[in-house]
């Protein structure tokens, strides 16, 4: 069952058409303590972390963006809590997507092999893992490939030269089962003496006749088939699935299909288009929120909104414009966490915390032990309202005591 829908998701994409947690610390208690008498835990919470590499502190609505709105992450700001001091951790993009990953600060270009990351960990206790998007913890050979690490599926690019071209003639999958049949058409399940393909690499044949399919567009549709075909119910014995949904927002030329809705702005053209494309992503973010919501999902499912590194200071756009990090030592980016009947709504946290610390955290969700390299602090007794630094009331926008 789980391979025909792991197919099914990929091939869906390449046709282009908890719990309260009012017992919960003495649950967690229990489940990693080192006490023979395990506790076992009740459904877990699937868990979704839509990442947005260059996404600014301020350039969402909710953080004080007053040029354009964000309504559906204002909706799910609203709905949980905002953190004004999640930091970046870095402005390399390898060091922050493997603390993401490893739970630990780390160097190098590429995942050591014998790196714990939190996608193992959950597999670990059951759940079902995938990663779309960008990933640059390594190439198709090397250790730090994604699907090496943890992940089931992967659909996305390996690195930032890939991930940079907006309207790319292929795509990285996992699993790589399903081919092109030009007669037809179609993609199908592809069978040993049909020919040589390069493994995990599928093709997107409409835009090697020009820009017709805009990848994030793409990425956005495989995870929504990702949800749905792997949704916790009777079908897969109530697995929940973990899943990373990963965009770019480029620092210098930034591709959309139309800068609509501000076409009409009199604004230079590069803030049209990081604005078109902001807007189209938080256009994503509501698809996600609603297809969870279809399969009666939202109350067992948390996601986390978050930048990975600042925006890159070009010339392209104006910072001021976008009320990004203006000083080069502001790390801030932002980090909004939506679960209904377990985070509080409507809170404002000023707790500094950073990529490192998302590992311990949805460990500790999903009921599993830390590694023993995590050198990340779980920040789930502050989501939960227990503890930690919390005001309904942000501090000033561009403070610097970060």
């Amino acid at each position: 069952m789980k391979l025909n829908r792991s197919l099914f998701v990929l091939a869906v994409l390449l046709q282009f058409s908890l719990v309260a947690h009012a017992d919960l610390a003495s649950i967690i208690a229990g489940v990693q303590s080192n006490s023979p008498a395990a506790v076992v835990p009740p459904r877990r919470t699937s868990i979704v972390y839509i990442q947005c590499t260059g996404l600014g502190y301020g350039d969402l609505s909710c953080y004080g963006q007053t040029n354009f709105q964000t309504p559906n992450l204002d909706r799910l700001a609203a709905e949980g809590m905002r953190f004004t001091h999640y930091g970046a951790a870095s402005t390399n993009l390898f060091a922050v997507q493997a603390a993401l990953l490893t739970g630990a600060n780390a160097a190098g270009e590429t995942l050591a092999s014998d790196a714990a990351t939190v996608a193992q960990k959950l597999q670990s206790v059951g759940y079902h893992t995938g990663w779309l998007g960008e990933w640059d913890l390594g190439d198709a050979t090397s250790p730090g490939a994604p699907w090496k690490n943890g992940f089931d599926e992967f659909v996305g690019y390996l690195n930032p030269n890939e991930a940079g071209n907006f309207y790319a003639d292929f795509i990285w999958s996992l699993p790589a089962h399903v081919t092109y049949d030009p007669t037809s058409g179609q993609w199908v399940p592809w069978k040993p003496g049909q020919g040589s393909r390069a493994a995990g690499r599928e093709m997107i044949y409409v835009n090697t006749k020009g820009k017709n399919e805009y990848v994030p567009d793409l990425l956005t549709k495989a995870s929504l088939n990702f949800i749905k075909n792997n949704q916790p119910d009777q079908f897969n014995h109530y697995q929940p699935f973990f899943l990373v949904l990963h965009f770019t927002i480029p620092g210098q030329k930034i591709e959309v299909p139309t800068d609509a809705p501000f076409s009409g702005e009199a604004w230079p053209q590069p803030e049209k288009n990081k604005a078109a494309l902001i807007t189209r992503i938080d256009g994503y973010v509501g698809q996600v929120q609603e297809q969870l919501q279809n399969i009666g999902l939202t109350n067992r499912a948390v996601i986390f909104i978050a930048g990975t590194v600042p925006p890159v200071k070009t010339s392209e756009t104006d910072p001021v414009f976008f009320h990004s990090n203006i000083s080069t030592n502001d790390l801030r980016v932002p980090m909004i966490v939506h679960w209904p009947e377990s985070v509080p709504a409507g809170r404002v946290s000023n707790l500094p915390w950073s990529a490192p610390d998302f590992a311990p955290t949805v460990l500790q969700i999903g009921f599993a032990r830390p590694a023993a390299s995590f050198t990340g602090i779980s920040v789930l007794p502050t989501l939960l309202g227990q503890v930690g630094t919390t005001t309904n009331i942000a501090p000033p926008l561009l403070d610097r005591s970060f």
